[in-house]
């Protein structure tokens, strides 16, 4: 039974973002999105965003779920000028496969044809293959600041789907599901979206379940069976929650950087896993780069203490767009979202307004639960009663922050 319980486990973390992915596509049609359609999130994300783990304080969002098993789908991404965009497109498993916008496509938006990986459509400048059925496309368009929500809404209703319609969506199991509805799931998604042959060690191992047929039998395992395969779901869940996530699992100098395969994760299925859990959707490193905050090696602060980010004035933090520090609560399944708070800030970076740098050009981030002084508060990143945790995101990273060269200095407390 032992190797049946560690085939679950290992499906589990194989199959997660499967499962995630579809429980946001869930939401979506709960809340009136259509399949092959943008849906506008034509606010920022604060405390009330729960859809999607670790959201982003500094862009819109635009999404759509898209499924070409009818054919080929048309996309249109906006000009953004000097504005930051991006629209990035994710097969079933959680993947990057592509990223269109302001780094790869240029200011002038463009419009492009998405195949599915059966599709016989031409190749060509414009034309893009996704490596599976389902995809799911996430644009984000920066927000300078209060001034610019109405311009920046204009960008954002110009990403477009344009093509035939979509099937009608199964209804899946979640991750928290017993193990018959979760692999009874994993194994409908996994027939709609076939694993590459890359994949095909890993997929002899967790052969004993019967996945990726579409006809998975619960009541062909014995009681036993059925107890071990109980048990590796367990052990998968508690692997996905102690996985890396966004950055990796050691802090240099107060901060941990992210893993080279961040969003497109290749054989590296347990940061796949735990990226599914608790940062799904993270683009690339040479889109976004992703650090953790750490101090005395754990990922989380406490906000009844007071913390201090400085960045000196001769290191500035290397980006071509912008930089943001995130505040957020943890759950204890290790997802984040943001904590709500009296100034309704939940995020600081480069383009807060009001942002006070100090005489000789270097900054002063102030953190933690009490407001600060009245000369401080205009660089106060507010945080809950009790643990938190940090991230900085760095769009468009120079290739210093990318290699090593520059390392963040670190949050200390005051």
């Amino acid at each position: 039974m032992s190797d049946l319980r560690a085939a679950a486990a290992e499906a589990f973390l194989y199959t997660l973002p499967l499962i995630e992915i579809a429980a946001v596509r869930a939401r979506g049609l709960a809340v009136g999105s259509p399949m092959n359609a943008f849906a506008s999130m034509r606010n920022l994300a604060d405390h009330r965003a729960r859809a999607v783990t670790t959201p982003n304080n500094d862009t819109f969002y635009a999404t759509a779920q898209l499924d070409l098993s009818e054919g080929p789908l048309t996309l249109t991404v906006p000009a953004g000028g000097e504005r930051y965009v991006s629209l990035q497109l994710m097969d079933a498993w959680s993947n990057s496969f592509a990223v269109l916008g302001t780094r790869t496509t240029g200011p002038d938006g463009g419009t492009f044809t998405l195949v599915g990986p059966g599709d016989e459509a031409g190749v060509g400048p414009g034309v893009i293959r996704a490596p599976t059925r389902h995809v799911w496309a996430l644009a984000r368009i920066l927000v300078t600041g209060p001034e610019d929500l109405e311009a920046a809404r204009l960008v954002q209703a110009g990403f477009t789907v344009q093509g035939p319609a979509a099937p009608p969506v199964a209804d899946y199991a979640r991750r928290s599901d017993p193990w018959p509805a979760y692999f009874a799931s994993a194994d409908l998604l996994m027939s709609q979206n076939p694993p590459p042959a890359s994949d095909v060690a890993l997929l002899r191992r967790i052969a004993p379940l019967g996945l990726g047929t579409g006809r998975f039998d619960p009541a062909a395992f014995t009681a036993e069976e059925a107890e071990a395969i109980a048990a590796g779901l367990e052990d998968g869940r508690r692997a996905a929650r102690s996985g890396g996530g966004l950055s990796g699992e050691g802090f240099i100098e107060g901060w941990a950087y992210p893993r080279a395969k961040l969003g497109d994760f290749g054989q590296d299925y347990s940061l796949r896993a735990a990226v599914a859990l608790g940062g799904l959707a993270a683009l690339p490193l040479v889109e976004a780069t992703y650090l953790r905050a750490g101090h005395q090696g754990q990922g989380l602060f406490d906000g009844t203490r007071n913390w201090r980010l400085h960045i000196p004035a001769d290191r500035p933090i290397p980006v071509d767009s912008f930089w943001s520090l995130s505040l957020y609560e943890a759950t204890p399944e290790k997802q984040f979202f943001f904590t709500e708070n009296p100034i309704n800030r939940y995020a600081i970076g480069d383009r807060t307004p009001g942002l006070v740098w100090n005489a000789d050009g270097s900054l002063d981030l102030w953190i933690g639960h009490a407001e600060p002084d009245a000369e401080r508060v205009s660089n106060w990143l507010p945080a809950p009663a009790g643990p938190f945790a940090l991230f900085m995101r760095a769009y468009l990273p120079q290739p210093q922050l990318l290699d090593g060269g520059y390392r963040l200095p670190p949050v200390e407390e005051i």
